[in-house]
């Protein structure tokens, strides 16, 4: 009989999965999160004892985290014994397959859950004092998705669109966010065709209690949309051929520069959530067809990248010292 067969793990070595799972372990609240989707999920009266929502919803992150698809998913937890130990799994017990793993995923898409998983991760984050109201970042990024036909209906997905971004064209959808602009946390999370240009959604990325937003120069006339609060201040970039045109010799270009300079450093902190879904956890190209399969993994996702952003903050905090700075990425 094999270790493996055993369910042992005698290696001591600590890997940087390990290493990660262990620091998400601590910072994820699962007890809020599994109270908030229990009053959705069946019964399981009939048929085969149902699996702990707690481990259900291990598993749905750590395919958020390693890019699996609900098959691959499935194998992994056969194959690894860290992933089945990190999803309470005892290596005796029958491990949940790609049809299970795949339910849960419409319960969490069925009743909306997945944004309200984001609303309990803020909730957690801005009673610890992490995120804060004063004022918004917003932007958006493009989230590539398949351009090819071969496919059962023969087309590609209709709800993606072809959009141009210099020189390059990119076919697939936007990840549109709002930001706190002092920490650099996602609060509000809205998907686009790739054709929607990041003006028309940006007043929906406010949550209401700003009072200043900045934003780049593709959000000039913000301000001035239909349904844009009178009371919001906008601090839009300047247009870069504008700002090359200054003249670096007189005083008053020189202040308007600064004052770029300013806010372009604010608008920054808008680029760290992007870097962690797409370089962290490999989210580069869009898994389902349509946008709302799509924005509601953008919202798990991106609660995601805010607790992997602050969890050196919380466990400071959790060991009641307080951290020097608010924000450890």
């Amino acid at each position: 009989m094999k270790q493996a067969d055993l369910g042992l793990n005698l290696s001591t070595k600590r890997t940087r999965k390990r290493e990660f799972l262990d620091e998400m372990e601590r910072v994820v609240p699962w007890a809020a999160l599994v109270a908030m989707i229990e009053p959705h999920a069946p019964e399981g009266k009939r048929g085969r004892p149902p699996f702990a929502l707690s481990t259900m919803l291990r598993i749905h992150f750590m395919q958020q985290w390693f890019t699996l698809s609900d098959p691959a998913m499935e194998e992994a937890l056969h194959d690894v014994p860290l992933f089945r130990e990190f999803a309470q799994l005892d290596y005796s017990q029958r491990l949940p397959d790609e049809s299970t793993i795949l339910r849960f995923r419409h319960l969490l898409e069925h009743n909306r859950l997945a944004a309200q998983i984001l609303g309990v991760v803020n909730e957690l984050l801005q009673a610890k004092g992490l995120l804060l109201k004063a004022g918004t970042v917003v932007d958006a990024t493009l989230i590539a998705a398949p351009s090819s036909t071969k496919n059962a209906g023969g087309e590609r997905d209709p709800e993606m669109h072809q959009s141009k971004k210099g020189n390059q064209w990119y076919f697939g959808m936007k990840a549109h966010i709002g930001v706190d602009a002092e920490s650099g946390l996602v609060h509000t999370v809205r998907g686009t065709a790739g054709n929607v240009n990041d003006v028309v959604p940006a007043n929906a990325l406010l949550h209401g209690e700003e009072a200043v937003v900045f934003a780049d120069a593709g959000y000039q006339g913000a301000h001035k949309r239909a349904g844009a609060r009178k009371d919001v201040t906008w601090h839009v970039a300047m247009r870069p051929g504008k700002r090359a045109a200054l003249d670096k010799t007189r005083k008053a270009d020189r202040l308007l520069d600064q004052v770029e300079r300013i806010k372009a450093s604010v608008r920054a902190k808008v680029e760290h959530p992007f870097r962690v879904i797409k370089r962290q956890f490999g989210h580069v190209k869009v898994r389902y067809r349509g946008l709302k399969k799509n924005t509601a993994q953008l919202h798990t996702l991106f609660a995601l990248a805010n607790l992997w952003m602050v969890r050196k903050a919380l466990a400071v905090l959790d060991g009641k010292v307080r951290p020097k700075t608010a924000i450890a990425t």
